[in-house]
C-alpha cells in the first residue's frame, strides 16, 4: 500500500545555518542502516526526509528505529496536490478499517494550497463517512487518526507514528574513546554517547592469562551490538595489553589503592591512544557512588592523570536505571555472561573509597609508569568489529 516513509528529526531543526550538514549526515547514516534493503531513493525537503519504497517497508522501519537523529517515522501514501487525489488516498488508507472511530488531522505547510486545514478535515471526513457507513467521528480519542500533510512536494497521508531513538546523527559530535569493559555500565555509556552524535571507538584492557579469551570475545560481542547503533558498518575496538601492569600492581605496598592505581593507568593509556588516534575525549561507565572507584574522591584522584575531557554519561543514573537501559538496547544478556574482566578479577578485599591524591602519588612512586604505559601501547591491537573481523597492529 505505502509508497514512501516519512522520517522526522528533532534537534536538527534547531541548527540554523548548519542544518543541512546535519541532515546530510543523517541521510548518510540512514543509507548505511538500509544497506541490503530494497528501496528506490532517499531525498529531503524542509523538515522531512523521505524514503521511497513500494514494498518491504516493515524491514526499512525496523532499520530506521536504530538510527540516532530520527524522532519518528510514518509509512505514507503520497498524492498530487488536489482534493480528489487526497480523498482517493484517504479512502485507500481507511478501506481496511471500515468500522472504527476516526479523526482527520490536516496540516498545511504549503500555504499556496488553496484550501485551509479545517476545510480539508471537513471535506475528507465527510467523504469517508459517506464511503464507509460503519465509520464514526471521535475528535478526542479516535481509534484511527488520519494525518494529512500538504507540503510543496505533494500531499502525504498516514495513520501511524513509529518512535525513533532521537538524539543527533552519529558523526556530528567528534570522536570519543570508550573504556569498554565486559560489564553492564560501559556499553550503556557508549550507547548514550552515540545518541549525542559522538563517533565511538572502544578500548578494552585485557590481562591474559588472568582474564580469558572468552572475556575478550564477550567485549567484542558487546562492541558488535553497539555497532548496530552507529549508523556505520563497523566500529574500531582497541585491545590493550594490560598483563604486565596487573602483575606490577599485585606487588604494591598499598593494596587498598590498587583499583585507583589501575584506573589511573587505564586513563593514561586511554589518553595516549586517544591523542594518537584523534579522539577528543574519553568515555567511561562511571556512576557516582556506585563502587569504590566511583566516589567523588576516587574520581578526583583517578582523573588527575589526564587533561583530556572524560565523559561520564551515567554519572547520575542508579544501577536499576542502567540495567533497564542495557536491556532496552540489547547488551544486558551479553554483559552478565560469567567471564570476568580485569577490574573484577583484581579487586582488592578492602578497596579505598576516599583515596587522597598524595597517597596515590606515593604508591605510584615505586613504578616506572612511563615504561609500563609504553609497553601496553606498543602491544595494543585494533579489531574492526563488523560482519567480518580483521586484526592489525
Amino acid at each position: 500500500m505505502y509508497q514512501i516513509i516519512l522520517v522526522r528529526y528533532g534537534e536538527i531543526s534547531l541548527k540554523g545555518r548548519n542544518r543541512s550538514q546535519f541532515e546530510d549526515l543523517l541521510i548518510k547514516n540512514i543509507s548505511h542502516a538500509l544497506k541490503g534493503l530494497d528501496y528506490q531513493k532517499i531525498s529531503k525537503a524542509y523538515g522531512r526526509i523521505y524514503i521511497e519504497s513500494d514494498h518491504n517497508w516493515e524491514a526499512i522501519v525496523e532499520a530506521l528505529k536504530r538510527v540516532f537523529g530520527i524522532v519518528s517515522v510514518s509509512p505514507a501514501l503520497k498524492t498530487e496536490l488536489n482534493m480528489d487525489a487526497i480523498k482517493e488516498a484517504a479512502f485507500e488508507l481507511m478501506e481496511g478499517r471500515p468500522n472504527t472511530t476516526f479523526k482527520v488531522k490536516a496540516r498545511r505547510p504549503n500555504k499556496h494550497f488553496p484550501i485551509d486545514s479545517m476545510t480539508v478535515n471537513q471535506e475528507v471526513g465527510g467523504y469517508l463517512l459517506r464511503s464507509f457507513p460503519g465509520l464514526s467521528v471521535d475528535v478526542h480519542q479516535p481509534e484511527t487518526e488520519l494525518n494529512i500533510e500538504i507540503r510543496n512536494e505533494g500531499a502525504y497521508l498516514y495513520h501511524t507514528f513509529i518512535s525513533g531513538l532521537g538524539g543527533l546523527p552519529v558523526g556530528c559530535g567528534g570522536k570519543g574513546l570508550l573504556l569498554l569493559s565486559g560489564g553492564i555500565d560501559s556499553p550503556v555509556a557508549g550507547y548514550l554517547s552515540l545518541k549525542r552524535g559522538v563517533t565511538v571507538e572502544g578500548l578494552h584492557f585485557h590481562s591474559y592469562p588472568f582474564t580469558s579469551e572468552r572475556s575478550k570475545q564477550k567485549v567484542i560481542d558487546l562492541a558488535r551490538i553497539l555497532t548496530g547503533y552507529t549508523g556505520q558498518s563497523q566500529m574500531l575496538l582497541w585491545i590493550a595489553y594490560f598483563t604486565e601492569i596487573q602483575k606490577a600492581l599485585q606487588k604494591s605496598r598499598y593494596p587498598d589503592l590498587n583499583i585507583t592505581l589501575m584506573r589511573r593507568m587505564m586513563l593514561r593509556i586511554g589518553t595516549t591512544l586517544a591523542q594518537r588516534e584523534g579522539a577528543l575525549a574519553l568515555i567511561t561507565g562511571d556512576s557516582l557512588g556506585q563502587v569504590a572507584s566511583q566516589t567523588m574522591e576516587s574520581i578526583y584522584a583517578i582523573n588527575a592523570v589526564t587533561t583530556m575531557p572524560v565523559l561520564r554519561p551515567l554519572i547520575g543514573l542508579d544501577k536499576q536505571e542502567i540495567i533497564d537501559l542495557a536491556r532496552e538496547i540489547g547488551t544486558y544478556q551479553t554483559s552478565i555472561l560469567p567471564y570476568e574482566d580485569c577490574c573484577t578479577v583484581f579487586i582488592p578485599k578492602n578497596p579505598a573509597t576516599k583515596p587522597h591524591l598524595e597517597q596515590v602519588l606515593t604508591a605510584e612512586a615505586q613504578y616506572d609508569i612511563d615504561a609500563l604505559v609504553e609497553e601496553a601501547i606498543a602491544r595494543t591491537k585494533c579489531i574492526t568489529v563488523s560482519d567480518t573481523i580483521k586484526i592489525f597492529s
